[in-house]
């Protein structure tokens, strides 16, 4: 089929749709038929990214606040009558932060963001997705099931989108709604981009970052916002799924001990 038939006739809607992974995802349901609604509290990209792709729809709107949500959904259905998917892709990575740095309020924040947000505006979109027997793809993180150093409250934000996904995919089978799962490694966006920037030599941040995969490269957008154009409109038979776009980050062997560590001599006889 056609990449412009893939998913023709529904309706999608993206939180975190003005820039990076979350405007690659708008994109490709773009190009995949789809009417797209997204919102973004980034009004000047997101208002861009809206005159850029024709049929679009864009709401200013903060993921946190259940009214701005409840006021997304209305505006969304009243418009196309209908709900589709929803994908959950709003979220935000601190700085590099050792625990003890770290505080119990911004990692509440967080976890306003990361997590309770995209669990609020799944809870109120059910309904409409039961109707339709659509789908919810949340954009979760490899590192909340691999862990991440001097990041333990996205890490845990992460790891909770993940788990949570599964929850949902039992609850929803009944009504023959789908959950499922991104969970990005090194992907370049404007977000990786500012985080290299913020170390002490962005440069080499950036090759360790590239180096991290098999594949020799990062990952792009386009890569994330293909598996969920699949995920929305072609894999029927998977739900509860993770699904990881890494590049292959997380396989083989590598170091992992700092320099800060002891070795422990294993005692190999000379």
């Amino acid at each position: 089929m056609a990449s412009g038939r893939r998913y023709a006739g529904k309706v999608a809607l993206v939180t975190g749709g003005a820039r990076g992974i979350g405007a690659g995802i708008v994109r490709a349901f773009v190009e995949s038929g789809a009417q797209v609604v997204f919102c973004d509290k980034n009004e000047s990209g997101g208002r861009t990214l809206e005159q850029e792709l024709p049929g679009t729809i864009f709401f200013c709107c903060d993921v946190t606040q259940e009214e701005d949500m409840r006021r997304l959904l209305s505006e969304t259905v009243q418009r196309f009558g209908r709900l589709d998917c929803v994908v959950n892709n709003a979220g935000s990575h601190p700085p590099p932060q050792w625990p003890e740095e770290t505080s119990a309020q911004g990692f509440r924040q967080l976890l306003e963001l990361n997590l309770l947000g995209t669990y609020t505006l799944t809870k109120l979109a059910l309904p409409h997705l039961r109707k339709t027997q659509g789908n919810v793809i949340n954009i979760s993180s490899l590192v909340g099931t691999i862990g991440q150093s001097r990041a333990v409250p996205y890490v845990a934000t992460k790891g909770a989108v993940t788990a949570m996904t599964k929850a949902l995919a039992l609850d929803e089978s009944q009504y023959g709604v789908r959950v499922n799962c991104i969970s990005p490694g090194n992907i370049w966006t404007p977000l990786w981009e500012e985080l290299a920037a913020s170390t002490p030599q962005p440069m080499a941040t950036v090759h360790e970052g590239i180096l991290a995969q098999p594949l020799g490269r990062m990952g792009r957008p386009a890569d994330v916002a293909a598996a969920a154009v699949f995920l929305a409109a072609e894999a029927h038979f998977c739900t509860g799924v993770e699904l990881l776009v890494t590049g292959g980050a997380e396989l083989g062997y590598g170091c992992k001990a700092s320099r800060a560590v002891t070795v422990e001599d294993p005692g190999i006889p000379s």
